[in-house]
This record gives C-alpha cells, structure tokens and sequence, in this order.
C-alpha cells in the first residue's frame, strides 16, 4: 500500500509541477526578452492637456494658448508650472489652436506633436517650450479577472500587465494564453489574441494599450463547462471524483 500511496503523490507533484506551471506562470523564457520601443499615436477623441512656456521674462505671450482652469504645479509631469489648456482631438485628428488655427497631430507620437507645435508656435513666441499628455486614456478589462471594469489612467503609456494588475488580475481560471485585446485603428475594429504566458508578447504592437482597447479574459473549459450547474459544484464533483479514484486505488 505504501508503494501505491507513493506513485500517486509522485504523480500528483509531476502533474502539478509541469502541466500546471505552463498553464500559470506568467512570462515564461524571460531571459530571452529584448527591448520594445513603442510610442502610442494620437487619436480622435483624445484630450490633450498642452503646456506652453516662454524663455522670456514676457509670460503674457503665452497666454492665448494657456487660456484655461487647468493649473499645473511641478511634478505633474509636464516639467513645468502654469496654466494648461486643454484640447480635444477631433474626427479628422485636428485641434484648434489660438492664432495659429488648425493644426492636424492625429496619427503622430507624442514627440511628432510637440515638434509639429513647436513649428507653429514658434511664429508667435521665440523659442517655446511645449509640454503635451493625454488627460483621457481610459481601457476596459472584462472576463476572468477579479475587478472587471472601465479604467482611467494618467499617462499615455501602458502595458498589457500594468492594466491587467490595475484589474486585480486574472483570477485561477482565467485562459493566460489566449487574452483578447479589441482596438481601433483608423475607425476600424481589430483583434488580435495575445498569449502572456510566453514572454516574447512583449515585442509586439499588444504590449503596450492604446486609447479605449477592450481586453477580454476568456474562462477556462472547467468554467464554461460548469456553467450550466455552478462553478463551485463542478469542482467539488472533481474533487470528489479524484479523491474515489484514490480510494479505489488504495484498497484495490
């Protein structure tokens, strides 16, 4: 009986220990991860909270472009203080900017932008200095994760990870290989599945969220399996069912 109690936790402990980790463990072959240098675009709908500054003792020459209620202070990652307005990306991808009319930044990277403004602006003011962030990325997490939901984050840079830690993670029967992020990209709907079990996910254009992306967690097979009778009923009939198997072994 011994020798039969000792096969099965052999067996056990070899089943948890390989088919399981693979199935768990986030960022698998870590050690063979290189750099991603991803910059998000800009988007219709975005906010963009822009900052202007001058290098002269003359500040009033930028106030038509600083005309709001938004008031910064040092260490809100702008790199500098004063007033900040902010301006709305429209459908075309242009915004309003005073004196200088419109100026198209959609589908620039953020230092694409600030180059582009710095172009206009420098026609009215010497020398600006011009700080830019988008004050409305938002995401949504749905599935098997612990708190499901829409998501605001300060800053246009975000990782797959990050959002997924912001929705509490995936809960134990949450399908790690086989996360489902849907994103727009000029006005068109795309998908793309993203495994986070294997760490190469990180060179690809999923890495990093970009402006209203869904990420979906699709159950398990247990789950969708036990849906009909309740989660909770299933694994306790499987437990059930191994702890006879055991018996059954045992005492044969």
């Amino acid at each position: 009986m011994i020798k039969k109690i000792t096969v099965l936790l052999l067996i056990a402990l070899t089943l948890t220990s390989c088919v399981s980790r693979k199935k768990i463990v986030y960022f698998q072959n870590v050690s063979s991860l290189s750099d991603n240098n991803y910059e998000p675009s800009i988007k219709p709908d975005d906010e963009l909270l822009i900052v202007v500054n001058v290098t002269s003792p003359n500040e009033a020459l930028a106030a038509p472009f600083n005309q709001s209620t938004v008031n910064l202070t040092p260490g809100q990652g702008l790199g500098q203080s004063g007033n900040g307005k902010v301006y709305l990306v429209d459908k075309e991808g242009f915004i309003q900017l005073p004196l200088v009319g419109p100026v198209k930044i959609g589908g620039l990277t953020r230092q694409e932008a600030l180059d582009l403004l710095k172009i206009e602006i420098k026609k009215y003011i010497n020398n600006p200095i011009i700080s830019l962030r988008i004050t409305n990325f938002k995401f949504t997490v749905i599935g098997e994760v612990k708190s499901p939901g829409l998501y605001n984050y300060p800053s246009e840079r975000l990782t797959l990870p990050e959002a997924i830690g912001m929705a509490g993670d995936l809960t134990i029967f949450g399908k790690r290989n086989n996360i489902l992020i849907i994103r727009e990209i000029s006005g068109k709907k795309t998908y793309n599945y993203v495994d986070i079990t294997q760490v190469d996910f990180m060179q690809s254009e999923f890495y990093y969220l970009s402006q209203n992306d869904l990420v979906y967690v699709e159950p398990n097979r247990s789950v969708v399996n036990s849906s009909a009778i309740g989660r909770d009923l299933t694994l306790a009939i499987s437990s059930v069912s191994i702890l006879i198997a055991v018996i059954s072994f045992i005492t044969r």
